[in-house]
């Protein structure tokens, strides 16, 4: 992918994880990682496989869904660059435990277990960052469910699209229109909504300019006016 050793110690200090490792560590991690890239729609690793290799995102959007018995799904998190994920890989043998597939075309690097646990075992700084970074992102889902609990199908949506926003922002975009990309049924999924009741909700923003709607994205225009939404 023409990427040399710099762009991936640049890439790795971006991640929590990492962020602290000084840059004769970083390098050591940098040689042990695997460029890989996924097209849209393409599954990275599925619910239920074994697992022995983790990801960090650089480029482009993933994103991890698990199914109920019944045939539904639902989103649990997107992925964006700097992000880590199948890092539990790292602790055991267990199989996945969600589904991760690319939203768009993704460049990604890969570590397998048996170099990310040498690591670990050589860097006890690593493991530290890594079970807070885990924490964290319970919490964060945590927080989401016990909010979606709570809250109408209207404050849901209009949640998921601040949050979008604000990550579409973190990643570089501008302070006026935000494209995000995302299809009404992942917005559902993110939201615990069904379709139906995302996309009726979707049109009342439509009708108020808030966001304009395209094929498998949206583009928001009035970010503010969304919190007018969420409670």
């Amino acid at each position: 992918m023409g990427t040399t050793s710099e762009d991936t110690i640049a890439l790795l200090h971006r991640v929590p994880v990492f962020s602290a490792l000084g840059e004769d560590d970083l390098a050591r991690v940098a040689d042990v990682t695997v460029p890989r890239r996924f097209e849209a729609g393409e599954v990275v690793f599925r619910e239920g496989d074994e697992s022995d290799t983790c990801y960090i995102v650089r480029s482009g959007h993933t994103r991890a869904t698990r199914e109920h018995q019944d045939g539904r799904s639902i989103t649990l998190a997107r992925f964006g660059p700097g992000d880590i994920f199948g890092e539990l890989a790292m602790f055991d043998d267990e199989r996945r435990s969600a589904t991760v597939e690319a939203v768009e075309a993704t460049e990604a690097i890969a570590i397998l277990g048996g170099d990310m646990r040498r690591l670990l075992r050589e860097h006890p700084d690593i493991a530290v960052k890594l079970l807070a970074a885990l924490g964290r992102r319970l919490r964060e889902t945590n927080e989401r469910l016990t909010r979606q609990s709570f809250q109408t199908v209207q404050s849901r949506v209009a949640g998921v699209l601040a949050q979008l926003v604000q990550t579409a922002r973190a990643e570089g975009a501008s302070d006026g229109d935000v494209l995000i990309t995302a299809t009404q049924a992942d917005l559902a999924q993110l939201a615990g909504s069904s379709r139906e009741s995302a996309s009726r909700f979707l049109a009342v923003l439509e009708r108020a300019g808030i966001i304009s709607q395209g094929r498998g994205k949206l583009v928001v225009h009035d970010p503010d006016a969304l919190e007018r939404y969420v409670f």
